[in-house]
């Protein structure tokens, strides 16, 4: 995908990267990636992908600007409290890159309206703070067979991880899913919500820019990806450290006892080869 004049002289500075060059650069323009949540994490997500020339950004978030989420949400403004923060975003991508297609969304994403939220993205970016959507977000990736680059918030704490649980890892095995990471959510009650806990706004931003790195890089084609690995921060020390995960075999999405991935699962590993431990 050819660039134009303007876009080479925008993204000069990635064209100059070994790692991106204009054969990446292009992969970016042609790419298509799903936000889910335009709040603390998508702020700085969606700015990010939009600044490095993701080709068209789909936004779902069915919320309306507040007061109380500009300590964190920079996307969005003063003037914006009271607009749909679809609206807030995608006129905010406009002023900083008009390279970039916006799909809009004003929706919030369920089990039912997943399948059609992702159909034509190539990607899907998870930045919702609550674990229904989660759970929604990533059984629909691996259904669609779709990449998921996921994080979540805490007060001064902050995880990253990829899944891409359609896919087949390097030791012959299925990549790990979500269910495998969580394989259910906490007791109702036991997680207290941003609104009561709190969230340190700068915080968001460096989690939000993660994401944003994860998504680059896997577009472009570069690095290794935080599959089967997931990477916690702590605000409070600044210390970063990694967490290893592997495959569930009993997990309910590609485990070998589920109807749909009995045949993957069991061909992906082979008779008398244990299931990973990390």
């Amino acid at each position: 995908m050819a660039l134009s004049s303007d876009e080479i002289e925008r993204y000069a500075r990635h064209l100059v990267l070994r790692e991106v060059g204009g054969p990446g650069q292009a992969r970016l323009k042609a790419a298509r990636v799903l936000v889910v949540g335009a709040g603390g994490l998508g702020a700085p997500l969606i700015q990010y992908l939009a600044a490095a020339g993701i080709g068209t950004i789909g936004i779902v978030d069915d919320d309306e600007v507040s007061l109380s989420n500009l300590q964190r949400q920079v996307i969005h403004g003063t003037p914006d409290i009271g607009r749909p923060k679809v609206e807030s975003a995608a006129e905010a991508i406009a002023r900083l890159n008009p390279h970039v297609r916006v799909e809009t969304h004003a929706v919030r994403l369920t089990p039912e309206n997943a399948p059609a939220l992702l159909a034509g993205y190539d990607l899907v970016a998870d930045g919702t703070d609550n674990f229904t959507t989660r759970y929604a977000v990533s059984d629909a990736c691996f259904a669609a067979g779709r990449p998921l680059v996921t994080a979540a918030l805490g007060a001064f704490d902050g995880s990253l991880t990829t899944i891409r649980a359609h896919e087949v890892g390097p030791d012959g095995q299925p990549n790990p899913t979500y269910r495998c990471l969580f394989p259910t959510p906490p007791p109702p009650g036991t997680v207290a919500p941003c609104a009561e806990a709190g969230v340190l706004g700068a915080l968001a931003g460096v989690m939000g820019s993660l994401m944003a790195m994860e998504v680059i890089r896997a577009v472009a084609g570069f690095g290794e990806p935080l599959v089967g690995r997931l990477l916690m921060v702590d605000a409070r020390s600044m210390r970063f450290e990694t967490l290893l995960y592997a495959w569930d075999p009993d997990n309910p999405l590609n485990g070998i006892a589920t109807r749909d991935g009995v045949r993957t699962a069991r061909e992906a590993a082979p008779a008398g080869r244990p299931p990973r431990t990390r």
